[in-house]
């Protein structure tokens, strides 16, 4: 799994560089696509992140480095995350916000958890007992240690008692630290109990013995090695999203008598190092310029034109780029365009304002596009993007995201067809804000407090549901070739101790003429419930690698709490005997096989 390979390169290079804990994975929901830090995060479901996280996870802890993952919880939006108290219903809280937390922790066993900025129903998470205590290490188990977000701890004694282990903060008076002198002078007058101080010890030392920092067989770890390069490449190359190919555009031909352009400021522009708390100090980074000028070598003729500009400070000069742009678009064989954003928007610290793309690129687009009808378009960002504007007259669509020192390579291999795209869409890009369910039901970004009024009905939960039609849905992601699903068969099983498991499988053939990958998503549909549930829900996903005509058969196994929803009366997990759907497909809307089990 590349969640677990991308995991085990980052180990590497956390250890290869002499340090324990790595800051990391962060999976807070995409509950809007505004939130500054969705580039850091990885879906909009829970099912998703689960899976990847796990596999992060234990590829990170296999080199003796702490995963950390984080913002635990309900940290969403940028604008207040200091301060802002988040209200959420415990039936929403437990089925979308707490699942990845769940998984990371009894699944992934990560060693720490990273408490975040926010309230949660009123008090700040750093020392909110309910998450801390009764949640994580209560009913979760977790014996691991708790790290605050940089300067998020308020209160001294709240926090020690709350359970979070280290006080971190972003200057250096450290002697002032909330865990410095001031709990000196709580424990020296009787306020806070040594044995609690103690219990934190523990876990901080037992954490140091899980990581072997007392041996000395410790993990060495490796620096910027070709196996982690290679590593990098893989994941990058799985990751690009092939969104549309109406005219078959793509792949391009590989023909040196014709000329390339590259368009667009995001194709010479390094990413690594903006964002905020992610960004990178890397080595070196691969645009997608040099990426494709690498890749093809000396005897293809490749061109680059600005069009616009991030640092433009009058319309005279973006109109100059986007002339330039267009004249040598007219002259050239070959026009791909790489736009989108940048860490200007996708960063920490701030929330985007609207969806559209900056810099005019709405009006360069569609300017190339009138010079070239056949031009790639490729969107570099970090979270949706209104494409109205365009989306209709361009064939080809390609959405890269911000994909490491190696990206420009694996994006000049999937366009000219070395490497077949398989990426999937973790996330819904909707038409326009306005369709997304906060702002149909509010609120974002809040005020003091900010209410989850929209539920459960985050992500393709709420476009499916409610019937909005999106741009591209969850899940989506094309091909080369073409893959048929076939043989679907569901098997409900009961143990003695009453414990219901269904087996599904289905066997998915390549019939096109390429080697693929293809990943089929199971979602599970209960059309007749006492609570309100969604269209459906995804609840598992596997991916296949076929050769031209190769066929195999997958197997996915469902347990009771699949069925379930969370029941706030019983305040359990529980699930209704009757009728569900089993739904498999190539994405949310793309729903190949069908059928019923009844429980």
């Amino acid at each position: 799994m590349m969640a677990y390979e991308n995991g085990k390169a980052l180990g590497r290079e956390v250890r290869g560089i002499g340090r324990d804990v790595s800051l990391s994975p962060g999976i807070n929901i995409h509950r809007t696509p505004l939130c500054g830090r969705s580039f850091e995060y990885m879906a909009e479901d829970p099912c998703l992140i689960s899976g990847i996280a796990v596999g992060v996870i234990r590829g990170i802890q296999e080199n003796d480095v702490a995963a950390c993952v984080k913002h635990f919880a309900a940290n969403n939006q940028e604008t207040r995350r200091s301060d802002v108290n988040v209200e959420i219903d415990e039936r929403t809280f437990q089925e979308l916000y707490l699942p990845g937390f769940q998984a990371a922790v009894q699944e992934g066993k990560t060693m720490a958890v990273m408490d975040a900025y926010n309230q949660f129903r009123g008090e700040y998470c750093c020392q909110n007992k309910h998450l801390l205590r009764d949640i994580l290490r209560d009913q979760w188990g977790f014996d691991g240690i708790v790290i605050s977000d940089w300067g998020a701890v308020h209160d001294t004694k709240k926090a020690i008692e709350a359970g979070t282990d280290f006080d971190m903060n972003v200057d250096n008076q450290y002697d002032e630290y909330h865990y410095a002198n001031p709990l000196k002078k709580l424990i020296e007058a009787g306020e806070i109990s040594e044995s609690v101080v103690d219990e934190m010890l523990l876990r901080i030392l037992k954490t140091m013995e899980r990581l072997h920092m007392f041996e000395e067989n410790r993990q060495p770890g490796a620096y910027n090695t070709e196996e982690n390069r290679q590593a990098i490449l893989k994941v990058a190359r799985e990751s690009i999203v092939l969104l549309k190919n109406d005219r078959k555009i793509l792949p391009l031909p590989k023909d040196a008598s014709k000329s390339i352009l590259l368009v667009g400021e995001n194709a010479n522009r390094l990413q690594a190092f903006g964002g905020g708390s992610s960004e990178v100090k890397a080595l070196f980074e691969l645009t997608p310029l040099l990426g494709m000028k690498m890749h093809l070598g000396g005897n293809f003729h490749i061109r680059f034109a600005k069009g616009y500009s991030s640092e433009a400070k009058d319309e005279e000069e973006q109109n100059r780029l986007k002339k330039e742009a267009c004249r040598l678009a007219a002259d050239s064989d070959i026009v791909i365009y790489v736009g989108g954003l940048n860490h200007d928007f996708d960063a920490e610290g701030k929330d985007r304002e609207d969806m559209k793309l900056p810099y005019g690129q709405d009006e360069l687009i569609g300017a190339l596009l009138d010079v070239k009808p056949d031009m790639v378009v490729v969107n570099m960002s970090g979270s949706p993007v209104e494409m109205g504007a365009w989306i209709d007259r361009a064939g080809a669509v390609v959405q890269y995201w911000y994909s490491g020192t190696m990206g420009g390579t694996a994006l000049a291999e999937v366009l000219f067809g070395d490497v077949n795209p398989s990426g999937k869409l973790p996330t819904t890009f909707p038409k326009k804000l306005e369709d997304t369910p906060t702002a149909r039901f509010g609120e974002f970004p809040g005020g003091d407090t900010v209410r989850y009024n929209e539920g459960i009905y985050v992500g393709y939960r709420y476009y499916d549901t409610y019937d909005v039609e999106p741009q591209f849905c969850f899940g989506h992601g094309l091909s080369y070739t073409d893959f048929a699903y076939s043989d679907l068969r569901i098997e409900t099983t009961e143990n003695s101790g009453g414990k219901v498991k269904v087996t599904v499988s289905c066997t998915v053939q390549n019939t096109g003429a390429v080697k693929g990958s293809e990943t089929v998503q199971l979602y599970v549909a209960d059309k007749e419930a006492s609570v309100s549930r969604p269209d459906k829900e995804l609840k598992g996903f596997q991916k296949v690698t076929l050769e031209p005509g190769e066929s195999k058969t997958l197997v996915f196994e469902l347990k009771a709490r699949d069925f379930s929803f969370y029941c706030v009366e019983e305040t359990c997990w529980r699930w209704e005997p009757g009728e569900f759907e089993i739904l498999l497909g190539s994405s949310s809307r793309d729903i190949r096989l069908q059928g019923k089990v009844e429980l």
